[in-house]
């Protein structure tokens, strides 16, 4: 029966959802004593705590992982196994969610929920609202605004790269009011110059750094002038701060939570992400920062949530997007065995290699993230076997300077090794290539084809990846074995007693 229809007392009145982008375990207990009492440390003490939550797949990043949280399935399910996918049409890398059938509010990007396959967490809360639940989501980052909006959302709402303004999708309703209000009054594009992060405390009061480290604390300024500087800002803890004023003026004005009919959902993303733009290579200093800063706005939202809405009334809950991404070029000085593998030369070497043994032409139409596509049409027009050529162009390519290992489609698709298998998750055989290449670990990766070339540094950084559940009916409690995390929706479709979204592969964890 729809909660529209008889509204449940012992349901929360507001979900809240956040997500950080590349939040990990051993920060959170290695920093918990700078916590305040009301951020992580409320989490941690008033709630669930799993540790490690286990993502078991290949090459995640925001929007992927996102997907993963919301529908409870795999990246092979989802329609969203990376930001960005290949588009066979125009040869051409795109968002994985790209709409030209819409428009972008306050943005020339075009973006909406089509593309991801499955029902998510906060299209099951607006089903069980018979429509009339209030969803809205805040991120740096559009894909990951919209797939935390599901398809059924309100509103998704994303800071605009560039121009610093809040923007939305004509998929949803038009921005909120207080957001279209702030980006004419107080928008981040007007405020961009006079911004600057400098560390919060005393730098030589952060733990694990060398003395070098604290002897020049960074400044990091952000200059119109400068084409990244948006690129900069939302991938830096200071945008952390603008997101949580946005949220906190949702709760004010537009009171989420408050028809006591439905159960409303605000949808958070957040960063902890490494600080790519030092100038040394070593942002410790800034992702120590990050965390005390990350955990001051958690703060100031909860105290929000309390006033506004009421901690007895909102089932919040917090999960990472289990990887971290620490790549970078190691200085010489250290010897660690490195190399650069170039793309285009790869293309052009293995159609060498293939019209040495089948005819000249252009076989492969493109090497994108770790993933060879073939031309398919052309291998039909010459009567090509598809997974002959494929074969040999595997063998060809695993014996390059920067491979460890290469892996056919098929070879995926029939996992024999938990290796093939993580890549079995990850991929979707819709829109993946023929073959899929491992690189080695401190080789960096340069994308050469077009102009400029685009340099990707490899590494392997496994960590824990923690999630928090807290709310009424849930005990608090700490999980410190492995949980899937695709068992996240379920568990929380649980709590609220909703469905699970449709393609959600994992049973729910008991919680009360």
């Amino acid at each position: 029966m729809s909660s529209v229809a008889n509204a449940d007392p012992s349901r929360p009145k507001l979900v809240v959802g956040i997500v950080v982008d590349q939040l990990r375990t051993d920060y959170i207990e290695y920093l918990q004593t700078y916590f305040s009492e009301r951020g992580f440390r409320r989490l941690m003490k008033d709630g669930v705590y799993m540790q490690d939550v286990d993502f078991k797949v290949s090459s995640l990043d925001a929007p992927s992982a996102t997907a993963m949280i919301y529908t409870g399935s795999y990246p092979s399910q989802t329609g969203v196994p990376s930001a960005m996918v290949y588009d066979h049409s125009s040869r051409k890398r795109q968002p994985a969610l790209a709409d030209s059938k819409t428009l972008g509010n306050f943005t020339n990007d075009a973006f909406s929920a089509e593309s991801l396959r499955l029902s998510t967490l906060s299209d099951e809360i607006a089903v069980d609202g018979a429509g009339f639940a209030a969803i809205y989501s805040f991120s740096p980052d559009p894909q990951q605004s919209i797939i935390m909006a599901g398809h059924a959302g309100t509103s998704a709402c994303w800071i605009n790269n560039t121009s610093g303004n809040w923007a939305t999708t004509t998929y949803y309703k038009s921005l909120p009011q207080p957001v279209s209000s702030r980006n004419y009054s107080y928008s981040v594009g007007s405020r961009i110059d006079t911004m600057q992060w400098k560390p919060s405390i005393n730098i030589k009061e952060f733990p694990g750094l060398p003395n070098q480290k604290k002897m020049y604390p960074f400044r990091h300024t952000f200059s119109r002038s400068d084409k990244d500087v948006y690129n900069k800002f939302t991938t830096s803890p200071m945008v952390n701060a603008e997101i949580t004023d946005v949220a906190i003026e949702c709760l004010k004005t537009l009171k989420p939570g408050a028809s006591g009919n439905t159960i409303d959902m605000l949808n958070i993303g957040y960063t902890v992400a490494p600080f790519k733009f030092v100038n040394d290579g070593d942002f410790r200093a800034e992702l120590t920062d990050s965390y005390l800063r990350l955990d001051k706005q958690l703060q100031r939202l909860f105290d929000a949530i309390d006033k506004y809405v009421g901690a007895g009334n909102t089932l919040i809950w917090v999960c990472s997007t289990g990887y971290y991404n620490d790549a970078v070029v190691d200085d010489k000085k250290y010897r660690i065995p490195t190399g650069e593998f170039s793309i285009k030369r790869a293309e052009s070497l293995l159609n060498a290699y293939l019209s040495a043994l089948h005819g000249n032409a252009d076989y492969i139409d493109a090497i994108k993230d770790n993933q060879i596509y073939f031309n398919h049409k052309l291998l039909e027009e010459k009567g090509l076997k598809i997974s002959d050529v494929v074969a040999d162009a595997r063998s060809f390519i695993a014996k390059m300077s920067g491979i460890s290992d290469a892996y056919t489609l098929n070879d995926i698709l029939s996992p024999s090794t938990p290796e093939l298998e993580r890549l079995r998750l990850s991929i979707d055989p819709k829109l993946g290539g023929d073959i899929y290449v491992l690189f080695h670990p401190g080789w960096t990766v340069i994308d050469d084809v077009e102009y400029p070339s685009v340099s990707h540094p490899v590494r392997e950084t496994p960590i824990l990846s923690p999630a928090f559940i807290m709310g009424p009916g849930v005990t608090p409690k700490k999980i410190e074995r492995s949980v899937d995390a695709t068992a996240l929706a379920p568990t929380l479709a649980g709590v609220l007693r909703i469905r699970s979204p449709n393609g959600a592969v994992s049973k729910p964890l008991l919680v009360k």
